[in-house]
């Protein structure tokens, strides 16, 4: 059984790198794949709720917005009512002018009725804007909110979460799917009321003035009708396929961006292009069935709305030669076909903002629902400083219950033993320190610190007795002094200067532009890669701790600082008990203890001299690396 290939990301209480699996990790292809992307989503209506009830607290926000909304809208629906009594009048005046029995024009009752127009348009203006003011305040609460709930969900999610997701997708929900629901928050929900208010409102407008030219109006809607439903149908889909595939493209740029030397070393630029031109093949034709069906219905509406005023003006006409309606009526009803057919476009419009989001708010409670590690609050503190011994007692792990890489670990590491675990690559070395760290729980055994069971402390406690140093360093867009305070966030600038001096980088610091307040960028690419696993080590010396675990920590770093990180490290390591993960096995000749380990099992284990002496597995191991490695032994 063999360990299966890791690569290192970031953990918080750690402060180092930790290795990921591979074979765990879903890939990118298969992320794409054709099934993935069709799936409908599981539970449509589930997700409303779910969304309803999180907007609960800011329930009197969302009231006093569509309150607004329906007035804004009700006031914009008298007036082609009034507009038609000024027209009304003004032909009537026409007619009595020219037959000599009135004045050509009511001038005092066209202007009182103008005067409430007025008034109307303001009120309703005014009760938009509170409205919409309302609704964007309440979506920066909201997408506020969701963003620091999934934040802090990041930090309670076991490590397993992160190997079997592409970062791109998890970040994908936290910023597009986040904000899709906050788009429709602060647009399309008050959008949504103010259609159906208008709806109701005109519906009510158009049968106050004529039952008969309503009927006629509203042929038109059996069709709009059945059109909405087809729309929405595909539409959730096509929504929901479109977020995901944005969250694949995001995957794909955000691996090919961190990789990028990588992928220019190896000649790999075709095969990137390659992925993302997929991805994006399939975002696109997702992106375009999506598009398609919300800007379709307007155009639809607009075109059977089209054919409902051609009835409503042969209707009205004939109504007003037998003078049993006004032309002022007419011409509201009018207005009021044309009124009534826009918000129909704009709800199924809105609909199908409504289906997108959600579609994102599932994404996004899928993620708020997912397991947690083991809760531990009602777990006491433990002491501050332990004295280091470690046992391994039956220990038994496996990535998955039907891969086990660990059978029957057992070992016992006495406080202030430098321990050297060696063995070919896949033996599960590095599953042995993740285990320490406890970023996975155990399927047997138990591990000891100091007689006390590692699953009785919390994850910060045990993690806080733990300093690593990896080959890959993690450095952060902070000044250099930030970046070496890490994880000790109390110590002060004199004790971050004292360990850059240990680490030997104190010198080259001063020659920096800023010195120890220089920012390093994103990427660290203002560095280089020696200074960066400096600046790691100067973080573990200042954390001070009490078990010190070290995976190459000198590979990229040069000859001659080698030599002196190499002596500072024999210093750090007096007194602590130390792990010591080794590739070239002539670093770790001096280690009071070697365990060797093979598909899971520690084979051997003894001094380095006594394993030579044993002329077994480890033998061989640090026999050819001089044969074959070309090493010498000095």
């Amino acid at each position: 059984m063999s360990e299966r290939n890791e690569h290192e990301h970031t953990h918080d209480d750690s402060h180092v790198t930790q290795e990921t699996s591979h074979t765990e990790q879903k890939n990118y292809s298969d992320m794409m794949g054709g099934e993935g992307l069709a799936a409908k989503a599981k539970d449509p209506m589930k997700a409303l709720k779910k969304l309803v009830a999180y907007l609960a607290p800011y329930k009197t926000e969302l009231i006093i917005s569509l309150v607004f909304a329906i007035f804004s809208a009700a006031f914009a629906v008298i007036g082609p009512r009034l507009m038609g009594r000024v027209t009304t009048a003004l032909v009537d005046g026409i007619v009595a002018y020219w037959a000599g029995t009135g004045l050509l024009t009511n001038f005092p009752y066209m202007m009182t009725i103008t005067w409430w127009l007025i008034a109307l348009y303001i009120v309703s203006a005014l009760c938009n804007l509170v409205q919409e003011l309302v609704l964007s305040k309440l979506s920066m609460k909201v997408t506020f909110k969701l963003r620091g709930e999934i934040s802090e969900k990041m930090h309670r999610l076991p490590i397993n979460y992160y190997d079997s997701r592409s970062q791109g997708e998890i970040l994908s929900r936290v910023t597009n799917d986040v904000d899709v629901i906050s788009q429709t928050l602060s647009q399309n929900l008050s959008q949504l009321a103010r259609s159906i208010t208008t709806i109701v409102g005109v519906l009510a407008m158009m049968i106050w003035i004529s039952p008969l030219m309503t009927l006629a109006a509203l042929l038109v809607i059996p069709p709009s009708m059945m059109i909405m439903m087809v729309v929405l149908k595909r539409s959730y889909v096509y929504y929901g396929t479109q977020q995901e595939a944005l969250g694949a493209v995001s995957g794909i740029v955000e691996e090919t961006f961190s990789g990028h030397n990588i992928v220019m070393a190896y000649s790999g630029e075709a095969d990137a292009e390659e992925k993302f031109v997929a991805a994006n093949n399939k975002l696109r034709a997702a992106a375009w069935k999506a598009d398609f069906m919300t800007n379709i219905v307007e155009p639809i509406f607009t075109f059977v709305g089209n054919l409902g005023y051609v009835l409503v003006c042969v209707l009205g006409g004939y109504l007003v030669v037998q003078r049993a309606i006004t032309i002022g009526d007419v011409q509201a009803f009018i207005q009021y076909v044309q009124t009534f057919t826009q918000p129909l476009g704009e709800l199924g419009a809105s609909s199908n903002m409504m289906q997108n989001t959600i579609a994102a708010s599932e994404r996004v409670f899928e993620f708020l629902e997912e397991e947690e590690e083991e809760d531990e609050t009602g777990k006491a503190p433990h002491k501050e400083r332990y004295e280091g011994a470690v046992t391994f007692q039956n220990v038994r792990f496996g990535y998955s219950p039907d891969k086990i890489i660990l059978n029957d670990f057992s070992a016992e590491i006495a406080a202030g033993q430098t321990v050297a675990i060696v063995g070919p690559t896949g033996a599960g070395k590095t599953t042995v320190v993740k285990l320490l760290m406890r970023f996975y729980e155990l399927n047997g055994g138990r591990i000891l610190i100091d007689g006390t069971d590692a699953a009785d402390f919390t994850r910060k406690d045990l993690r806080n007795v733990f300093g690593m140093v990896l080959q890959d360093t993690w450095i952060y867009n902070a000044s250099i002094m930030e970046n070496i305070r890490y994880g000790s966030p109390h110590a002060t600038d004199e004790q971050v200067v004292a360990a850059a001096k240990a680490a030997h980088c104190h010198s080259f610091i001063r020659t920096l532009p800023g010195g120890y307040n220089m920012i390093l960028n994103e990427e660290a690419s203002n560095i280089s890669q020696g200074q960066k696993q400096l600046f790691t080590i100067a973080r573990v010396i200042l954390r001070n701790p009490s078990i010190l675990i070290l995976d190459e920590a000198t590979s990229s770093i040069d000859t001659r600082t080698e030599i002196l990180i190499q002596r500072t490290m024999k210093e750090l390591m007096q007194g602590r008990t130390s792990f010591v993960i080794a590739h070239r096995l002539s670093t770790i000749r001096d280690a009071d203890l070697i365990l060797v380990m093979k598909d899971g099992d520690i084979i051997e284990k003894g001094s380095h001299s006594q394993l030579l002496t044993q002329q077994g597995f480890y033998a061989d191991l640090y026999n050819s690396q001089f044969t074959e490695g070309g090493e010498h032994e000095e």
